[in-house]
């Protein structure tokens, strides 16, 4: 995390930590400034809290604190507008550890300052989620951190507890140790900062919601209106309709929202609001934009507004976004003097007609997540240019009076800033130097937009002024990700990436690393859909991830189904067999974002169920009814399979013939076979995945429910198919076969 403290704001907070007692009766606080830009009063200030952690605990608060912000600096619009938040942590040792009905309303009470419970504070009539704080206590902690006011500020509590547990409003709160717990926070703070409504289609999880009956939502990102009532009316999101949407899928119109089933409307099938791990849509992002810059001010100090000689600089100082510079224009008398984006003008040169004139600057955020101009952050400044005025010189020193963090590397598509002190009749250059020499910055020079550099590797960043000299560390080196997979039935290198093939639930771990500290945020996504948070698993945060064709329900939620994503139980959604591009990457503490990578993976349907099940060693088996599996075992002599039986075996072998005639099921996964393989007349599966056959393959005239699968085998002898219904497939594994292949498996 960055901290950077201005110099008034050190002398304010009289150092790094400020300890304050809350009051006679309640336990004394410790303020530590996490992240601060600028001064309170022109910031939106995060106050963070813990509950429920004793003096022995306060370490575990600050990991947590750390992974919950920097999961938060990786959502937009976070990541782009770090630098208009301040971050205080409010250290308060608890008597007791942990929250109150935590889990459940049998639970105990602890003794803790913030009295955080679940269940809404342990009502009955309530839900287990609802993590609920006394706003008393609460406040009375956050008015330790000087500057702030209910105006200027969020104040998020965050609870000891690894239950899964939050709420929204003036009071944020999420739990510290679930697996999810991170991503409550920005959810909860769509709330209370954007006045976002949650998209759910439900309220007591696992009851679909009733139908919407109300009118007209007020609600920016629920409707009743067609997607064409919404473009003829140019009204709620017709601006992004059909744009890709930053949370999956496409902008529309999907049915379901606001604890409402059916009859209501929202823009994405699973953004942040719906479905925690996905981002914003940007409907919700261009709502976050506008209520994150409306608690800031655009102009942070310029010239007094009033009157000014026509020899005067006339001078000011906006915020600085990460990703993008504010765009300041100057008009005198309503024409616009080109200026390029300066932040000051020199009178002196304008050439003036003699009277007296209008000077106005005015800034505005050209951000491409705001499309509303009513919306679009604007903010405006006047003097009026007086010939009886004169301003006289004033030699002073040239100091940096702020700047981009220096305690920090900076990011390589960074917006780097320096503001210097300011003079009435001259404007100091600020000149940049990258690694020793000189980047040109023409126009504005008081930001230097890293990200046109094109910058890998580390670097050295100066910004000279005056005597003064600021340095920066560039960090352009990619977070690093590996993947742990549970183990499949066949892996293919290929120079896209490895490509898997399972017949049943597999896992996928990220771990994520970088050369720099702080936690680094895993993502991936699935055939191009949202990028989804990596957290491990709901139950467990370092348990791997879990996929299946019809996904996983925990606490009557749906996580980890491959493909087109379930949610809730009843989305009705294709089952997610068969293949599918998995892509996966980080973000640093930084804020770099590392280049995908990529692997595909192909589902099968899974075996049938055993009925009887060999290992060891045997000798020559007749497999008559039921289903057969080998596992691991070794059969000395030939294998049969009847009508209506099946085979399954795995990473076993078999010195003799296959044969399955008129078969339900021959799969072989995994094996060697000293013979050859038919499969005759099979009426449900043929599967020959990742085997060794030492001998001629044939599949004939099968009506399997699926296309048979022959991928990734080694066949010494040909490979011959015909007649099947569906066609045999591999899976895009192709065989080595040193015999001919015809009929159907001629390219397989």
């Amino acid at each position: 995390m960055r901290t950077k403290v201005l110099t008034a704001i050190l002398a304010l907070l009289a150092g790094a930590l400020v300890t304050l007692p809350a009051n006679a009766a309640a336990p004394d606080a410790t303020v530590v400034p996490i992240q601060v830009t600028g001064p309170a009063a022109s910031r939106f200030n995060l106050v963070v809290m813990g509950d429920g952690y004793t003096a022995a605990e306060l370490p575990k608060f600050r990991e947590q604190l750390d992974k919950h912000l920097n999961i938060l600096w990786s959502i937009e619009p976070f990541k782009s507008y770090r630098n208009y938040i301040n971050v205080y942590a409010v250290e308060i040792a608890s008597p007791e550890s942990g929250v109150d009905c935590d889990p459940g309303l049998s639970s105990p009470m602890r003794d803790t300052p913030l009295r955080m419970g679940f269940w809404g504070g342990c009502n009955p009539g309530s839900v287990q989620r609802l993590l609920t704080v006394s706003q008393a206590a609460a406040t009375q902690y956050a008015d330790l951190v000087p500057g702030t006011t209910s105006s200027n500020r969020q104040i998020l509590a965050i609870g000891n507890s690894n239950t899964y547990g939050g709420a929204g409003g003036t009071y944020a709160t999420a739990s510290g140790g679930n697996a999810l717990s991170a991503l409550i926070t920005p959810h909860e703070l769509g709330h209370s900062l954007g006045g976002l409504q949650d998209e759910y289609d439900y309220y007591a999880r696992g009851e679909r919601g009733a139908p919407y009956d109300g009118p007209e939502p007020s609600s920016i990102h629920h409707t009743l209106l067609t997607d064409q009532q919404m473009l003829d009316q140019h009204t709620k999101w017709y601006r992004w309709l059909g744009e890709p949407s930053e949370s999956g899928g496409t902008i529309g119109r999907y049915e379901g929202g606001m604890y409402a089933g059916s009859g209501v409307w929202r823009p994405s099938a699973h953004s942040m609001m719906k479905a925690l791990g996905y981002y914003f849509d940007q409907v919700a992002r261009e709502r976050m934009t506008q209520r994150l810059s409306a608690k800031a001010n655009l102009f942070q100090d310029s010239t007094p507004a009033g009157q000014v000689g026509p020899n005067q600089v006339v001078w000011l100082q906006t915020l600085h976004p990460l990703d993008h510079e504010l765009t300041v224009s100057w008009t005198l008398d309503g024409t616009t003097l080109p200026t390029a984006t300066a932040r000051f003008v020199d009178l002196s040169t304008l050439n003036l007609p003699t009277g007296k004139h209008t000077l106005t600057a005015t800034i505005v955020d050209p951000t491409e997540f705001i499309r509303d101009p009513s919306v679009r952050p604007t903010a405006s400044r006047s003097w009026t240019v007086d010939p009886a005025l004169s301003a006289t010189p004033v030699e002073q020193a040239v100091e940096f009076t702020g700047s981009t963090a220096t305690d920090h590397p900076v990011s390589a598509d960074e917006v780097v800033y320096a503001e210097t002190t300011q003079s009435s009749t001259e404007q100091p250059a600020v000149t940049w130097r990258l690694d020793g020499t000189v980047v040109p910055n023409p126009g504005n020079d008081r930001d230097l937009h890293l990200q046109p550099l094109k910058l890998t590797g580390r670097h050295t960043l100066t910004a000279q002024a005056g005597a003064e000299t600021i340095t920066w560390e560039v960090d352009g080196v990619e977070p690093a990700v590996t993947t742990t997979m549970s183990k499949p039935l066949l892996t293919v290198q290929k120079a896209s990436g490895p490509e898997y093939v399972y017949n049943d639930a597999f896992t996928m771990g990220l771990a994520a690393t970088d050369d720099s500290p702080g936690y680094v945020v895993p993502e991936f996504r699935v055939d191009g859909d949202g990028w989804y948070n990596y957290f491990g698993w709901p139950t467990d945060a370092s348990a791997p991830f879990k996929f299946t064709a019809e996904g996983t329900e925990i606490d009557q939620l749906v996580y980890g189904k491959l493909g087109v994503p379930r949610v809730v139980p009843w989305d009705d959604v294709p089952p997610g067999y068969g293949r599918h591009q998995v892509e996966y990457r980080a973000v640093d503490a930084t804020g770099n974002i590392g280049s995908p990578r990529r692997f595909a993976v192909t589902l099968l349907h899974p075996a049938p169920a055993c009925t009887t099940t060999i290992s060891g060693t045997q000798g020559p088996l007749y497999v008559r009814s039921g289903v057969t599996c080998l596992t691991n075992a070794t059969v000395n002599g030939p294998v049969l399979v009847t009508a209506g039986a099946s085979l399954v075996a795995t990473d076993s072998r078999v010195s003799g013939p296959v044969r399955a005639d008129q078969a339900a099921d021959l799969q072989l996964l995994r094996s060697t076979v000293a013979g050859p393989v038919s499969a005759d007349h099979v009426s449900r599966s043929v599967v020959v995945v990742a085997s060794t056959i030492q001998g001629p393959v044939s599949v004939i005239s099968g009506s399997t429910t699926q296309p048979p699968a022959l991928a990734g085998n080694t066949v010494n002898g040909p490979l011959t198919c015909s007649a099947n219904a569906p066609a045999p497939t591999n899976l895009e594994a192709p065989n080595r076969v040193s015999g001919p292949r015809s009929g159907q498996c001629a390219r397989l």
